[in-house]
């Protein structure tokens, strides 16, 4: 804020430049994050998600923004889509030879784009609906979530220039350098149908801005947006990647999708047990728990102590039929929660649920550490 003085009657002006104090300046709180799902799996189109990243616009910075889509491909229901970022098409070529290797190919395609003069830099964006080979599941003694979830490791581990950034069945995310709701019209959202819509805009502050790391971070049904960040980071990083996962992307919000898979598919925890996992109660509190939780608790704290996530976060992790919102144990980034008829609604900001749904109620701030998971009803996605 610029101030005048004038020292004597017939001085000049003299300019000084006073701080603006908190609550004079609008600070964006990191990233932003958006989420929609119809408990009954009706389909919603991607315009509204989209609109609803509008009033979070400043606090991202143009570096990356993305979309998850439950519910998109019932045609191919029973295939795994990839989404794949290639360089080159010659990248291109030596990824479809592996996945041959492993996989029937059931349709390979270009995904449909419209260029936007936003989003420059681009490369060539391919999905392929794929189903592990049953003779090479095999011989490999592995069930199907398993192998597809190693050649993706595999893939974007050893070839360089290639990225697999979705790979669970009926999903999709979409993702891409730049403000949310470009990449919303790049990628043409309200040409597709989801149940469950995710969407974030990123404010890297750590990391650079590249199409790989755009949030969400995918792998098989799994999605993650984040805002915040992970000081726990190496730690998590180092006890993840004992279990064949490893880390290549750059960003903290990968790790936290590794530990969803890790806990949920892998030692088959609940989602309760995963939030308790990532978002641990303090030891004083567990100490005034009653003796049953008191056990459980002290138990996955002890067991998963590599996997607590320390650090400002608020999280929504998409699966196959529901979502999950989560914030860190001490509240330090912000998440609302509504709903309307069947549908939820979780945002950054009260704005973004207000662009979903005017009329949204029953709204509230989860305390630090607290679940939402809401579910479609069964048979509906």
């Amino acid at each position: 804020m610029d101030v005048f003085f004038r020292n004597g009657k017939n001085a000049v002006l003299r300019k000084v430049n006073i701080m603006k104090r908190e609550g004079q300046v609008r600070i964006p709180s990191g990233c932003a994050i958006s989420a929609v799902i119809s408990r009954e799996g009706r389909r919603m189109t991607g315009e509204k998600i989209v609109e609803s990243m509008i009033p979070m616009h400043d606090r991202s910075n143009g570096l990356g923004g993305g979309f998850a889509a439950y519910g998109i491909y019932p045609e191919y229901r029973d295939y795994y889509a990839f989404h794949i970022f290639f360089d080159s098409r010659d990248t291109r070529k030596t990824c479809e030879a592996l996945l041959k290797e492993g996989f029937e190919i059931v349709k390979a395609e270009t995904i449909p784009i419209r260029r936007h003069p936003r989003i420059v830099d681009v490369p060539l964006i391919w999905r392929y609906f794929v189903a592990p080979l049953s003779s090479v599941l095999t011989r490999l003694q592995l069930d199907e979530r398993e192998y597809v979830a190693r050649t993706v490791m595999e893939i974007n581990t050893r070839f360089k220039g290639t990225y697999v950034f979705s790979s669970g069945k009926n999903m999709g995310v979409f993702k891409a350098v730049g403000f949310p709701e470009d990449v919303g019209a790049f990628y043409a959202l309200e040409d597709y149908g989801a149940y469950c819509w995710t969407a974030h805009g990123r404010y890297p502050t750590n990391t650079p801005g590249w199409w790989g790391g755009a949030h969400p971070f995918a792998l098989l049904d799994y999605t993650v947006v984040h805002n915040g960040e992970i000081s726990s980071y190496d730690a998590n990083r180092r006890y993840i990647e004992m279990f064949g996962y490893t880390c290549t992307l750059k960003t903290d919000t990968e790790v936290i999708t590794y530990i969803a898979d890790y806990l949920l598919r892998r030692q088959k925890l609940t989602l309760e047990e995963a939030a308790a996992v990532m978002a641990a109660p303090f030891w004083s509190t567990i100490e005034k728990l009653p003796p049953a939780a008191r056990e459980q608790m002290t138990f996955l704290r002890t067991v998963y102590a590599g996997l607590l996530v320390t650090g400002p976060f608020s999280i929504v992790l998409g699966f196959e039929g529901g979502l999950m919102a989560l914030c860190d144990r001490l509240k330090l980034r912000s998440m609302v929660v509504a709903e309307k008829g069947d549908r939820m609604f979780i945002a950054s900001e009260e704005a973004a649920i207000r662009a979903l749904e005017p009329a949204a109620e029953n709204l509230y701030a989860p305390a630090g550490g607290e679940p939402v998971i809401v579910r479609v009803k069964e048979g509906q996605y």
